[in-house]
């Protein structure tokens, strides 16, 4: 049996014969280096421990400790170069790996749902790339290839997205000549990028984990911190006489600058993330990439995609823009998300509502059979901040005592939020899509098509019976289950003919498998 090394100059021309031919390949010939570093930084902790401590006793063993476990890292990430390998069968994926206890694994590529290509800097400087090959049901990857050489990455996920392995060894045709060409469906400008981050809030991210390490650091670095920012603006403010007013004016100011630095964090992260976003598809598959520094590119079939969801906050109101997101039976595993999230971090609303009716063919969207909810549904929106305030009142009256009823001043503003956000709610079912509007301020639509439904609940407290009221709540495949499609506060007979709908479409569909 053949063996090749990878090649980065042979481009899609080469991987279409070696996939015909069936032959074996190795990674790229770096690719030990990219292991190590990644084997490095999980055990950089355990490593830095060892160093140190030899630093602090000549004559002990730590610093030999610590150079034998750095070669032997370096020993494992040469060796799996050596025995990894990888070939294109007709139908899939074949993977050889382990040096002590060997594997081989075959991957149809009718089970590979997202085609992930992760490129940092230094990817980037010796032209390779990190392949990831995602299943729906997978809690890990099918496979990880690191690393590729970047033509190899691409014609590979050319032959996953698009079949083309059985095009090709049935015609013998060249990968290139049997792949649709792509379309782009939207790209991002750096400006247009700018204001995604002018109208989010990433900025926060930044400063909760500056908090989050300061607390880890110190118990009362935080609050000294603060105390002594405190104490230096009061001093500042006694000496230069500002008097109460100049000392509102100066926090005011204070508050407009750390509002400013927050907009730039934003933006910065905006760039770092969105930086050349480029979404294309080709025949049925959807692909991004994105990221000025550290390139993503993934991709993954469209019936993969379970829910929809379009956002529009004040900010993206003021510059007529909204974002769309979507959720997909790709699984996340930890923290990391492994699929396609943004459709569109941020567009206008014509070209949001145009790509999701190009996306989901012969959907209404977004003219609806739009419906509003029970006349007693701001009642319910009601009843928590209401509850809220009265327990934040008894507290602020122990503390402060007459003053604390304060507090109650916030009553009339609740009832205002709860009455124009029950005016403003509305939810749609045309026998395809199951959609919700919901949100005043900041706005929201969340919609499925029926044939992505997972599971449908009937919802109903002792509040919700006493006013004849009910709310369905639906799941999909993508679902985590902590914010499934939500519909609200309707009539009880509504809830429950839609309940009743919802659930006969779902047995009839499970009765078809």
């Amino acid at each position: 049996m053949t063996t090749t090394p990878s090649d980065p100059a042979g481009g899609a021309a080469g991987d279409a014969s070696n996939a015909a031919a069936g032959a074996e390949r190795r990674l790229h010939p770096l690719s030990w280096l990219f292991v190590l570093l990644l084997q490095l930084k999980q055990f950089i902790v355990p490593i830095a421990i060892v160093l140190f401590g030899s630093a602090r006793n000549e004559d002990s063993m730590y610093e030999l400790f610590g150079l034998i476990g750095a070669g032997a890292l370096v020993l494992v990430s040469v060796a799996q170069y050596f025995v990894y390998r990888w070939r294109i069968a007709p139908d899939g994926l074949v993977i050889r790996d382990g040096l002590v206890q060997r594997s081989v694994r075959h991957i149809p590529f009718a089970r590979i749902h997202n085609v992930g290509l992760h490129q940092t800097l230094l990817h980037r400087v010796f032209g390779v790339a990190e392949v990831r090959l995602e299943s729906a049901g997978g809690v890990k990857p099918e496979a990880e290839m690191r690393v590729l050489a970047l033509a190899d990455a691409h014609a590979l996920e050319a032959l996953v997205r698009h079949g083309a392995a059985r095009a090709h060894a049935a015609e013998g045709a060249g990968v290139a000549d049997a792949l649709p060409a792509d379309t782009t469906l939207l790209a991002l400008s750096t400006a247009e990028v700018v204001r995604a981050g002018l109208v989010s809030n990433r900025g926060m991210i930044v400063v909760a984990s500056g908090f989050a390490i300061l607390g880890q650091s110190s118990s009362g670095l935080i609050g000294d911190g603060v105390r002594a920012l405190v104490k230096l603006a009061t001093g500042y403010a006694s000496e230069w006489h500002l008097g109460v007013t100049g000392t509102v004016i100066g926090a005011l100011a204070l508050l407009a600058a750390f509002l400013v630095v927050l907009r730039v964090l934003s933006v910065a992260l905006a760039l770092l993330q969105f930086h050349g976003f480029t979404l294309t598809e080709a025949g049925r598959r959807l692909s991004v990439q994105s990221g000025l520094l550290t390139r993503m590119r993934a991709s993954l079939p469209r019936h993969r995609i379970q829910a929809w969801r379009i956002h529009e906050g004040l900010l993206h109101r003021w510059f007529h823009r909204r974002a769309l997101r979507v959720d997909t039976a790709t699984v996340q595993a930890g923290n990391e998300t492994r699929s396609l999230k943004y459709l569109a971090p941020i567009a206008t609303p014509e070209a949001i509502d145009g790509l999701v009716r190009h996306l989901l063919p012969g959907a209404a969207w977004p003219a609806l059979p739009w419906r509003g909810l029970h006349p007693k549904a701001w009642r319910r929106m009601y009843f928590w901040p209401w509850l809220a305030t009265f327990a934040i009142t008894a507290t602020a009256c122990v503390r402060f005592g007459p003053w604390g009823l304060l507090v109650l001043a916030l009553l009339p503003a609740w009832m205002l939020r709860a009455r124009v956000l029950a005016a403003r709610a509305r939810w749609a079912w045309d026998g395809r899509l199951l959609a919700v509007r919901e949100g005043w301020i900041d706005r929201r639509w969340h919609f499925a098509e029926i044939g992505k439904l997972q599971s449908v609940q009937l919802v109903q407290g002792p509040f919700d019976r006493r006013h004849a009221m009910a709310s369905v709540y639906v799941d999909t495949a993508g679902g985590n289950g902590l914010s499934p499609l939500r519909v609200r506060y309707l009539p009880e007979a509504e809830a429950r003919a839609l309940h009743a709908a919802l659930g006969a479409e779902i047995a009839r569909r499970r009765l078809d498998w």
